[in-house]
């Protein structure tokens, strides 16, 4: 039984979703915001579901504050039209976003998605995935580069091994969201934009001074070779 920390100031809608994710067979921690959603948060907790707009302390400051000492996966609840929240909870380390108001079925599509990939096949093989000077080990998911651990979350770890498998192929950004994030591009979507250019800053400079990771406008990325 996974664990969700649901964080929203919103009675009414943390009561209800609280009811549908148990009956799906999560096991549901209320805080009404984030001051009280940094006092919930334990290592059993699977993924928090975060609303951006609350008192005492919005989600962006506790996601600010949570990440400077876990990466739990964070699904953020946005405002409809709010692409600035967005940016900067994905800048911040958030794993996704999804805009209110949402479907039952979308929600928990996202959900599972982040447990996949968070919780999933990766994190039981034991087999380091090697490109240059990156080192990753899944199992652990601890990344090496030059020799340095590097902190990542759980999604920019995901996205890092997809692109290590795939050395010189131009990927699309729409294969990267389905890939990667399980869910299909849709219009305007930055996600998977935010996660690179995390993984980008991240990663310390490579000794011929060429990006390790390279934009290809209009057709997606690229992870360069020496």
């Amino acid at each position: 039984m996974h664990t969700i920390l649901l964080v929203d100031d919103d009675n009414e809608l943390r009561e209800l979703l609280s009811d549908i994710l148990g009956m799906e067979g999560f096991n549901v921690i209320q805080a009404a915001n984030g001051a009280e959603g940094l006092e919930k948060i334990h290592a059993g907790v699977d993924l928090i579901l975060l609303d951006v707009m609350m008192p005492l302390m919005n989600g962006t400051e506790m996601l600010r504050k949570l990440r400077e000492s876990s990466d739990t996966p964070v699904l953020m609840l946005t405002a409809k039209g709010d692409e600035i929240d967005r940016v900067i909870g994905l800048e911040l380390g958030a794993d996704d976003y999804l805009p209110k108001p949402f479907s039952d079925r979308e929600l928990l599509a996202r959900m599972r998605a982040i447990l996949r990939r968070t919780q999933g096949p990766v994190k039981t093989t034991s087999e380091a995935l090697r490109f240059e000077d990156i080192v990753i080990y899944p199992g652990r998911q601890e990344v090496l580069c030059q020799d340095q651990p590097i902190e990542m979350t759980a999604t920019e770890l995901a996205l890092l091994s997809y692109f290590v498998q795939k050395p010189g192929q131009v990927i699309s950004k729409a294969d990267l969201s389905l890939d990667v994030l399980g869910k299909r591009l849709s219009p305007f979507d930055r996600a998977i934009d935010m996660h690179v250019s995390n993984v980008r800053k991240k990663l310390p400079e490579r000794a011929d001074g060429r990006p390790r990771l390279k934009t290809l406008r209009g057709k997606g990325y690229l992870l360069v070779e020496e």
